[in-house]
C-alpha cells in the first residue's frame, strides 16, 4: 500500500493560515504513522507547493520551509519525472477536457500509475473518479 500526496496539502500542512491547515496535520500525521503505507510526491508537487506558498504568502521564508520539509524528509519518497512519464501525462491532459485538472495533476497521475499507488492525498475534487481520494 501507498499514497501520493498533493500539493495543496504541503501548502496547508506549514501555512497555519491556511483553511485546510488542521486537516492536513491531521492527513500527515496518519500518513507518518504508516496508515497509508509508503508515502511519495514528486518534483512537480515540490515545484508547485513552493511556488504556490509563495505567490500566496508573499513568504519567501514560508516557500522554502516546505520545499525543506518535502526535500529533506526522509519518510517522502520523491518521484523525478522522466520523459517517459512527461509523455504519457502530457496523453492525460490532451484527454481530461472535462476534468479540472492542472499538467502537474496529470503528472502526478502518470507517476502514480507508473509506480502503481492507487490513492492520493489532496484537497483536489478533480481526481475524484480517476483515483481513489484521500481527504
Amino acid at each position: 500500500m501507498a499514497v501520493f500526496i498533493d500539493t495543496g496539502i504541503f501548502v496547508a500542512l506549514r501555512n497555519a493560515d491556511d483553511k485546510f491547515h488542521t486537516k492536513s496535520k491531521e492527513l500527515i500525521e496518519k500518513a507518518l504513522k504508516g496508515k497509508f503505507g509508503r508515502i511519495f510526491t514528486s518534483d512537480y508537487v515540490i515545484d508547485e507547493a513552493v511556488t504556490t506558498a509563495l505567490v500566496r504568502t508573499r513568504r519567501h521564508d514560508l516557500a522554502v520551509d516546505i520545499g525543506k520539509y518535502i526535500i529533506e524528509s526522509p519518510r517522502i519518497t520523491k518521484l523525478w519525472t522522466i520523459k517517459e512519464n512527461f509523455d504519457r501525462a502530457w496523453q492525460k491532459f490532451k484527454t481530461f477536457k472535462d476534468k479540472p485538472l492542472s499538467f502537474s495533476d496529470c503528472v502526478s497521475l502518470a507517476l502514480m500509475e507508473k509506480n502503481r499507488i492507487k490513492q492520493i492525498m489532496s484537497f483536489d475534487s478533480g481526481f475524484d473518479g480517476l483515483t481513489q481520494r484521500i481527504y
